[in-house]
């Protein structure tokens, strides 16, 4: 029986494509570098941190991780505070509201840095449902490592017997199975060819879940 949900955040509760694509056009674009759909597509899933480091050494970059993850955010939050174009995944709201409601124990696991993260939430008003928020930037390693869903799978208090993983991407897929938990993919119309063949379920919207169905998935 299942007892805690955890959520990754980008792709799965909010779509930050947009804002991503259109902040990370302009920083390639200063640091004179080409980054092919292929390429972009492998970062996601990965700590800001990490991307940086894949950056620098496929580029040969100069500039220090630091300064380079210190401009990358300054483009993300002149596209973020200015976009109209962010939005929630249609249904996760209900759905968190749901498992919230029911006393479900809702933890998010997310490689994005905590600054990202805590803007996400005060926007779409989302912090009054989860016992806590885990950042990658926290973690050497990103995913498919699966070092942030065992952190995760600890602070929800319950065994990863009685816990689920919420995740769209290859790699957050892979380091769920990798935690030895149970993993629904979400397989979104934004999903940009992420592979969810290693997930225990499938689904393609939100209202495939509600509390009970996700109470006995187990």
């Amino acid at each position: 029986m299942v007892n805690a949900v955890i959520f990754d955040m980008d792709g799965v509760v909010v779509n930050t494509e947009p804002v991503g694509l259109e902040a990370n056009q302009k920083f390639y674009k200063e640091l004179g570098i080409e980054v092919t759909d292929e390429i972009y597509s492998d970062f996601i899933g990965n700590s800001d941190k990490n991307i940086i480091q894949k950056l620098r050494s496929r580029f040969n970059l100069e500039q220090s991780e630091e300064v380079l993850l210190e401009e990358s955010y300054k483009y993300y939050f002149d596209a973020f505070d200015t976009s109209d174009e962010l939005e929630l995944i249609p249904g996760v709201k209900d759905l968190i509201i749901d498992l919230y409601n029911n006393g479900m124990t809702l933890v998010l696991a997310s490689s994005a840095a905590k600054r990202k993260i805590e803007a996400v939430f005060t926007r779409f008003d989302l912090h009054q449902y989860f016992k806590t928020k885990i950042s990658g930037e926290d973690f050497e390693y990103s995913k498919p490592n699966p070092a942030i869903f065992v952190e995760a799978v600890k602070q929800t208090g319950f065994p990863k017997e009685e816990c689920i993983i919420i995740e769209d991407s290859t790699n957050g897929i892979k380091a769920a199975t990798g935690a030895g938990v149970f993993c629904i993919g979400y397989k979104g119309e934004h999903s940009m060819g992420q592979d969810t063949s290693l997930a225990n379920k499938v689904i393609t919207d939100f209202k495939q879940l509600d509390y009970k169905t996700i109470k006995n998935l187990i």
